[in-house]
């Protein structure tokens, strides 16, 4: 769980402690507990296995799967993950952790793929699927951030402790979470969807 945690946990539940108002925290880390109840759960053989079954029961599903098909329905299209075939992905599973590893991961499938595809191709660097984070803030994109944290819903939700919002407005751009986002557009981001929903759910019994 520590090195799950070293590698995918943007904040610690400590860090998070330090920004929250006291109503919303917790006394235990409800992050690194659901990590280590999927990595603790019978069937993986080894750390690497049960890092993937996290990683494909939850983390793909929620995360990227999703986001592609939002993104590729909302312009009337229909995406296809044929990577992501069930077979597919049983098969792989049954990999031991050296082949899955090797070559700097996915080993089995860029050596299969040599008779097919350029060297180029199959060694070049990971490409970037998320939307890049906003790590510096200014003009608009500040105001924006401004805006949100300083409004009415964020004021009466007061989630956020007033003395570390003020912080990181002290220096926009030089706070980073462990992942190096720029931690004020994190926090911004959060608000911001909380009025959102707050919107819909307004909305909704309106209607």
């Amino acid at each position: 769980t520590e090195a799950y945690a070293k590698v995918f946990f943007d904040r610690s539940h400590q860090d998070i402690d330090a920004l929250i108002n006291r109503e919303y925290s917790l006394d235990y880390d409800p992050s690194r507990d659901f990590a280590a109840a999927h990595q603790g759960a019978p069937g993986a053989a080894t750390a690497v296995d049960a890092a993937l079954r996290l990683d494909t029961t939850v983390m793909l599903v929620d995360d990227p799967v999703k986001r592609v098909d939002n993104m590729t329905m909302a312009w009337g299209l229909e995406a296809r993950v044929p990577f992501l075939d069930h077979e597919f992905v049983e098969l792989a599973a049954t990999c031991p952790a050296e082949l899955k590893l090797a070559h700097g991961g996915k080993g089995v499938l860029k050596e299969a793929s040599r008779k097919l595809l350029p060297s180029a191709i199959i060694d070049r660097t990971k490409g970037y699927f998320p939307v890049p984070g906003i790590r510096h803030l200014h003009g608009e994109v500040l105001d924006l951030v401004r805006d949100a944290l300083n409004s009415d819903s964020a004021r009466d939700r007061a989630l956020y402790r007033p003395e570390a919002v003020e912080q990181l407005f002290a220096a926009p751009n030089e706070t980073r979470t462990t992942l190096g986002s720029n931690a004020l557009w994190q926090v911004a981001l959060l608000e911001m969807w909380l009025q959102t929903m707050e919107g819909i759910r307004v909305g909704g019994s309106r209607g």
